[in-house]
Order: C-alpha cells, then sequence, then structure tokens
C-alpha cells in the first residue's frame, strides 16, 4: 500500500499581524491560558497551534474543545502532532491489533483524549473488554471533535514559513511528504538540514539539546533557518510553555514569551555559575547508584562516567543501575535581586530557573 499524504494547509497572511506560535502544550489548560494571556493575544493576531495539543496532560477532551473554539474565531489555525491524530483509529487501514494497544496505552497512562472521552460518557476503561466495543459509541457522541481532528492539516505554508510539528525533508515538496515525516522526528536540529522558507517546529523539547545547560527557551538557527520551540511543557520538571513571536509576517526579528507556574522568590546572595557541569537526560538516563541516600544519591552517568548528585526521589528503581528522571549538577550564575523560578526545595538549596535555565542555587531566598 503506498504512504499516505499529508495533508497541507496555505495560509495567506494580511501584513501588519503579529503571528504568534505555540506547540506541545500537552492538555495543560492552566499554561496555555497564561502564556496567551502573557503574549496578549487578541483578535488582530493570527495563533498557530503546531501540534501536540493533546495527551500526557490531564485535560485532553476540554484542551481539544477550547483549540475548537479558537479556530472557531477565524485567527487560529492548528496542525496535527504525533499525539492529536485520534481520528485515525477509524480509518479502513487502522491495523488488527491498534484498539488493543490503544487500550493498553489508556489503562497505563490513565489519560489522554480518549480516557477523557470514556469518562465523560460513563464508560470505565478498567472495564472494557476491549475498545473495539465502544468505539462506535464513542464516535457518534463526539462526531464534532472527531470531525474536527479530521479536518486539521499536517503542516501549513506561508509565503516565507512553514509550520510543522517535529520536522520537513528538504529538497521534498511539502505536498508529498507522509504524515509521520512531519510529525515524527528527533533532534530535528541536529540532521545537517537547511531551508529557503523557515520552519517552525515543537515535538523535540529543546533542552534535550543541551549536555551542559539546560534551557527551555526557544532556538533559534538563523543559518539553517530553523526555530525550534517546545519548552517541556507537562514533560519536564521544570518545563515551561513558549510562544513564539513573529511581529509580521515579513519580519525575521523574533521573540518569545513563556509561562511556567513555579513560585518566584528574589536571590538576596549572588554566586558563581559552575565552571563544568553535566545534563542527565531522556534517552541517555542509565546511572550507576555509588551511594544511596535519603534525600541525594552519589552517581555515576554510565555512558560519559560523570558523577553527580542526584536526588533519590529520581531514581526509578532500587538497583545498583537504573535509569533517573532529567538532573543536573550545574549551578546557575546568579547576581543579588535576581528573580528565581523554585522547581525543587531541598535541605541543601533549590533547584530553580532563571530565563530559561534551569540549576542549583544556594543562597539566601527573600
Amino acid at each position: 500500500m503506498p504512504e499516505r499524504r499529508a495533508k497541507i494547509e496555505a495560509l495567506a497572511l494580511e501584513p501588519g499581524r503579529r503571528v504568534l506560535v505555540l506547540s506541545d502544550v500537552h492538555g495543560n489548560v492552566p499554561y496555555l491560558e497564561g502564556v496567551l494571556r502573557r503574549a496578549g493575544f487578541c483578535d488582530a493576531d493570527e495563533l498557530i497551534i503546531d501540534g501536540d495539543f493533546l495527551e500526557k496532560g490531564e485535560e485532553s477532551l476540554r484542551m481539544l474543545r477550547i483549540v475548537m473554539a479558537l479556530c472557531a474565531r477565524g485567527n487560529t489555525h492548528a496542525l496535527l502532532g504525533n499525539c492529536d491524530d485520534w481520528h485515525t483509529i477509524y480509518d479502513a487501514d487502522w491495523p488488527e491489533d491498534g484498539d488493543e494497544r490503544v487500550l493498553r496505552y489508556m489503562l497505563r497512562r490513565k489519560s489522554g483524549l480518549l480516557w477523557d472521552m470514556c469518562n465523560d460518557a460513563g464508560l470505565d476503561p478498567f472495564e472494557m473488554e476491549s475498545l473495539t466495543a465502544v468505539k462506535a459509541r464513542l464516535r457518534s457522541r463526539y462526531a464534532a471533535e472527531w470531525a474536527f481532528l479530521a479536518s486539521l492539516p499536517y503542516a501549513i505554508e506561508t509565503e516565507k514559513l512553514v509550520f510543522a510539528h517535529a520536522s520537513v525533508r528538504p529538497g521534498k515538496p511539502l505536498s508529498e511528504h507522509s504524515p509521520a515525516e512531519l510529525n515524527r522526528c528527533d533532534h530535528f536540529l541536529t540532521q545537517g538540514w537547511r531551508f529557503d522558507k523557515w520552519v517552525v517546529v515543537g515535538h523535540w523539547p529543546v533542552m534535550l539539546y543541551g549536555q551542559e545547560r539546560v534551557c527551555a527557551n526557544p532556538i533559534i538557527d538563523r543559518e539553517k533557518k530553523i526555530v525550534s520551540i517546545d519548552g517541556g511543557c507537562v514533560l519536564k520538571d521544570d518545563g515551561q510553555l513558549n510562544c513564539l513571536v513573529i511581529p509580521e509576517r515579513d519580519s525575521e526579528d523574533f521573540s518569545w514569551v513563556a509561562y511556567d507556574r513555579f513560585p518566584v522568590r528574589i536571590a538576596l546572595d549572588s554566586q558563581r555559575g559552575s565552571e563544568r557541569s553535566y545534563y542527565i537526560r531522556w534517552g541517555d538516563s542509565r546511572v550507576e547508584v555509588l551511594e544511596r541516600g535519603r534525600e541525594f544519591s552519589r552517581c555515576r552517568h554510565v555512558r560519559t562516567g560523570w558523577e553527580m548528585d542526584i536526588l533519590t526521589k529520581y531514581l526509578f528503581s532500587e538497583g545498583r543501575f537504573t535509569d533517573c528522571n532529567d538532573c543536573t549538577d550545574y549551578v546557575l550564575e546568579v547576581r543579588e535581586g535576581d528573580k528565581l523560578s523554585i522547581v525543587e526545595e531541598t535541605s541543601r538549596g533549590v533547584f530553580a530557573k532563571l530565563n530559561g535555565v534551569s540549576g542549583w542555587y544556594f543562597g539566601r531566598l527573600l
């Protein structure tokens, strides 16, 4: 069977209107509301939702309905990420074991669009023998939601911009891309690809590109003409929701605003930043526990041999070798009076964010 081609939307932007772009909201309604409020989103703007507005978080069905209402205003345009195209469960080529796999996924995560729909419809997923038996009921009850998802493109193209959730293949017409080519690609910035038009993506949390420093701010690569904006909302303990701000359709004077809900405190002491540090992150998180403690454990990163103290609650198992939550020993460069967003409070100090950068602060706080 030939590979299915992705639906592409051509969008004509009016001159003089701001273009706001966000991605990877993952069902986090307060963060969506917060970043739009901080960006001052209004009817005079164009808003692009660059995929993955569903799954991972707690309110996928509510988020879907909010996105539907935004798009109905006429100045919001959404596209499908790899977490959004749930309408394909009704496609003729849906695999025979697809329903079984989806049910296992639902019971494991206990969240997501289908989980929300089942609970909203009074169906207990733990009492379901199969998803197949209830799909018809969900299809009729949520017809408007399924129709909306089926109407969305996998990429949006303007005269000078391309919005795709994860990637675009250089030298290949956008109309010839498959859905997977547009909404699934890890480490897009490291592929070595360059483009004539600006390509704006989410999908891969920007902090995963760092090795010594954790930064959740958008990455703007002017040589490659790529902007990567996924700030790790929901997925990362210190994540944020980024909103790229394009002043108007012909401008490359990009800026951004970001939103999180961490409490903010003022540093009373200055401290010097790390000369050396390391970031243990998803996909490369195997460590050897050298000394397990009640609050912190001394660990060695298996691949690099780097040693650091890790919060014991971040270790996934009790064994000598285990994977762990994202962590770093980076010490923030802080000046007295800096405002720190507090992610973790410990007996040794706080793990905090300063201007999108995460690290440790050991001074006093107001």
